[in-house]
């Protein structure tokens, strides 16, 4: 629970960017952190955690990432834990799994890393290779059973989810999954749902971008799936859509003081959605995010006024 002076001194950090708007301060002080059950076990995670991609990844191959130990402090210092990862987001595994370790809480986080070996127009992928990169990840992450290992971007299922596959019965890795941010990959995407034991999904979602509510999350709730909810901002797109607008008073009503939550929450307010996952390198923004996981979601004609609010907003 975030307490007033903790949240004091989180923007502080964060240079004081973050206005302390009462109704954030009162949510994050009740403690009432939303989590979500993991369907195959009904493990209970926070709805808000870490990407790793874009702004985190710069930050990872510069000298100092002192930001981005501030940043996860600041995820397991107020109630988050899922930490979403990838070998090809260049130095982020690796040096977020060393920021963790000195942080002595390499067991607070639930690790989601990925797996993919295959070449970029769907080439086959090595075995040896593939099991290499694994090794890495459990080298850098340090646990001895890696919390979730997804493929990436659907590459070479039958070799690499058969690894994984091998892995999760070992007790080596806890739950297994696939990814895709690619609409044109859906329908591959729900094959692999329908055919395989996997425990969880990564798709792309956003409130301008709903493609994947239509297909992919309602299976993902008919098949008892989990799903973590990737480029929730569009990558930039949605922040470039509302540079200059206010946040509709009407949303202080479910608790989106910003556009950071209204966007989250809207996300969030989908069953099927397990964990959304924004990336970012800055501590005040962490903060920011987290708040959308506390106080209330809109219901569902609040959602089709939000998807109103942007439609109306000029294009990116």
């Amino acid at each position: 629970m975030l307490t007033r002076r903790e949240y004091l001194k989180y923007t502080a950090l964060a240079g004081g960017t973050l206005a302390l708007h009462p109704g954030l301060l009162q949510a994050f002080e009740s403690g009432d952190l939303i989590t979500r059950a993991i369907p195959s076990t009904g493990e209970k995670v926070p709805l808000v955690g870490l990407g790793s991609s874009a702004t985190f990844s710069s930050v990872a191959r510069s000298e100092d990432v002192s930001a981005l130990r501030d940043v996860m402090n600041t995820l397991l210092k107020n109630g988050g834990t899922i930490f979403d990862t990838a070998p090809s987001y260049g130095a982020s595994e690796e040096v977020a799994g060393g920021i963790v370790q000195e942080l002595d809480a390499t067991e607070k986080v639930f690790w989601a890393t990925k797996l993919n070996v295959a070449g970029r127009g769907g080439g086959s992928a090595d075995p040896d290779r593939a099991r290499a990169q694994i090794e890495n990840s459990f080298r850098y992450i340090g646990k001895n059973s890696i919390d979730l290992i997804q493929v990436h971007n659907l590459g070479d299922i039958p070799t690499q989810l058969g690894i994984l596959k091998e892995l999760k019965q070992e007790g080596r890795v806890r739950y297994i999954g696939v990814t895709s941010t690619r609409s044109s990959r859906y329908a591959d995407l729900a094959r692999v749902m329908r055919d395989e034991p996997i425990d969880f999904i990564g798709v792309d979602y956003a409130v301008d971008n709903r493609e994947s509510a239509e297909m992919i999350l309602p299976l993902a709730q008919e098949k008892g799936i989990a799903t973590l909810i990737y480029v929730p901002f569009g990558r930039r797109r949605l922040w470039a859509r509302v540079r200059g607008q206010a946040v509709p008073e009407w949303a202080q009503e479910f608790g989106a003081n910003t556009w950071a939550q209204f966007f989250i929450k809207y996300i969030a307010a989908n069953p099927a959605v397990t964990c959304v996952t924004p990336a970012t390198s800055k501590p005040k923004n962490m903060l920011d995010n987290l708040g959308a996981a506390y106080g209330e979601l809109p219901d569902e004609a609040t959602r089709r006024r939000m998807e109103q609010v942007v439609e109306a907003l000029p294009s990116a």
